[in-house]
């Protein structure tokens, strides 16, 4: 017994055999470790996904949404994985989630938090202008957020004649909206009207064309152009900026006492137009 003991001890303490069985061990655990976390990455996981295609600003229910499984290694941080933090929340401005695509924690928010991203976008010292359009205005419905017009103006001169200008040079379309004021490429599913242009202007051109909105009647309109396009509108007398701004001006008065007019503009007496 005492030379079994012996040789197990001198079996132990050699070098060698320590080695060894250290090796052993360590290659055993990193075995243990790579299969379970390799089992851990492709274990299922149930997560709602979108039933149908969800256009922007649209309200999460129930019904929008349905349950796949996929392995753990393809969800990511923002995965939203329950759908009790989905239902009742609204997808984000300009937002499209498709039919079977997992909900994202940065595309849902509340409905108060529903921005209008155009009033967003206006500059700083800029007043947003929404500008009246229809679809053959804006070119059966080819201009787009993000796109840049001129503006032209179209009058009639106090000889009769009528006259074309461009009044406003390199204009960014920030949003069109239908006559609810709802974008009009916003939700891809409906086929939406263009009623209205947006786009930021400084104070002094929002008082200007405020102006030509007291003008209509006289035969004034404001229509955009594609940025370096072709007039549409050809006028008996081609103006620059300069005779389009003193004809507004010499058709309109400032009353900025008016309580009845917010804008303070009021339509020139003097030449008649109402």
């Amino acid at each position: 017994m005492n030379n079994i003991l012996v040789s197990l001890k001198k079996f132990i303490t050699n070098k060698n055999v320590v080695t060894v069985l250290g090796v052993i061990v360590i290659l055993g655990l990193l075995y243990w470790g790579y299969n379970s976390t390799i089992e851990t990455q492709v274990k299922p996981v149930r997560l709602p996904v979108a039933s149908q295609t969800i256009q922007p600003r649209t309200l999460i229910t129930d019904d929008l949404i349905t349950y796949i499984e996929v392995p753990s290694v393809s969800v990511t941080s923002n995965v939203v994985r329950s759908s009790t933090l989905i239902v009742g929340k609204y997808t984000d401005v300009n937002t499209v989630i498709p039919q079977g695509s997992m909900f994202y924690s940065n595309v849902l928010i509340e409905e108060d938090e529903l921005p209008d991203s155009a009033f967003a976008a206006v500059k700083d010292g800029e007043r947003p202008y929404n500008l009246d359009v229809d679809v053959n205005s804006t070119y059966g419905n080819s201009i787009f957020p993000g796109n840049v017009i001129d503006v032209y103006m179209k009058a009639v001169d106090e000889n009769g004649l009528i006259m074309v200008g461009r009044l406003l040079a390199k204009v960014e379309v920030l949003a069109v909206k239908d006559g609810s004021g709802n974008n009009v490429f916003e939700d891809s599913s409906t086929n939406r009207t263009p009623a209205i242009l947006m786009f930021g202007v400084p104070e002094d051109v929002f008082v200007l064309l405020k102006k030509t909105e007291y003008l209509t009647s006289g035969g004034v309109e404001l229509f955009p152009v594609p940025y370096g396009g072709t007039v549409p509108i050809e006028g008996d007398l081609t103006v620059d900026r300069e005779e389009l701004v003193d004809f507004i001006e010499s058709n309109t008065v400032n009353f900025s006492d008016s309580t009845n007019d917010p804008s303070g503009i009021i339509p020139g007496e003097e030449t008649g137009v109402e």
